[in-house]
């Protein structure tokens, strides 16, 4: 229903919202109905995490010593679950440009509902899948003997630091969807995804690296989050030198709002501008 037939009760910012809310869970049935058409390729996104810790683990386990005694293991697994909010980018990436190019789009356009609703609604269903696929891979850390050594308090605000990533990255995602000319365009998110990764510290100590370097690992997003995971998880961690090594929980809150700010609105403003 539009808001030029809606009642004048109907037209109030409460009831509009309330109206966005229904619009954008309708648009995240259809994404999650699919995902249910093609388990392979979902239950695939799942698991890789998973491949990744073990193949980790195994290079590098016994070559790195980590402060405060702690094994590579249990410093690697928080690193794991922020690397984690960064798989996958290319799927909703795909997924955006894909509706694009076969007119999807402009049949949403189309319809008397929230133009905000079609890009909110690919969010709220990718995060649903990121909270599967977190869960499996903190089972997995689990089982092969990851340990939190903070309270449980503590375990879910680290949880969600990192869900927050994810919120923030994914309208990233689908900007980037949203503004790519063909799906073809996607390949370039897959091969970004690992030098964002590497250049962080979730694999090694940044004051390792070159200077320059270690400067923009530990200024890297992911590198907050990942810190403050560990630091809430209890896990062994480096805590840099440097401003921002001293303050990871604080920028791993700023990081993905400032994320948020900028890139939620220029998703909305691309995709009115695409379906025009």
């Amino acid at each position: 229903m539009s808001t030029t037939t809606q009642p004048a009760a109907m037209r109030s910012p409460f009831a509009r919202f309330g109206w966005a809310l229904a619009d954008s869970w309708a648009i995240a049935l259809r994404d999650l109905h699919h995902w249910v058409l093609q388990p392979g390729t979902v239950f695939l996104g799942w698991l890789f995490p998973v491949m990744i810790v073990l193949m980790f683990g195994g290079l590098f386990g016994g070559a790195i010593s980590v402060p405060g005694g702690g094994g590579y293991f249990e410093f690697l697994m928080p690193g794991m679950f922020a690397t984690a909010m960064l798989f996958g980018l290319e799927t909703t990436m795909l997924a955006v440009t894909t509706d694009a190019a076969k007119g999807v789009t402009d049949r949403f356009r189309s319809l008397p509902i929230n133009s905000a609703a079609v890009v909110l609604g690919r969010c709220i269903a990718d995060m649903l899948n990121s909270v599967v696929g977190l869960t499996i891979l903190v089972v997995a850390g689990l089982l092969l003997g990851w340990r939190w050594r903070g309270g449980l308090i503590e375990a879910l605000a680290a949880i969600g630091l990192l869900l927050l990533l994810r919120f923030a990255l994914l309208w990233i995602g689908i900007f980037c969807g949203m503004i790519a000319k063909r799906p073809e365009s996607v390949a370039a998110v897959q091969i970004l995804v690992w030098p964002v990764s590497f250049l962080s510290n979730v694999f090694v100590d940044p004051t390792t690296m070159p200077g320059w370097l270690g400067a923009l690992a530990q200024w890297n997003p992911l590198s907050a989050t990942a810190a403050a995971a560990r630091q809430l998880f209890g896990n062994p961690g480096w805590g840099g030198e440097g401003w921002i090594g001293q303050h990871a929980p604080l920028m791993a809150i700023v990081w993905p709002a400032l994320l948020v700010v900028i890139f939620l609105p220029l998703s909305v403003r691309a995709f009115r501008t695409l379906a025009r």
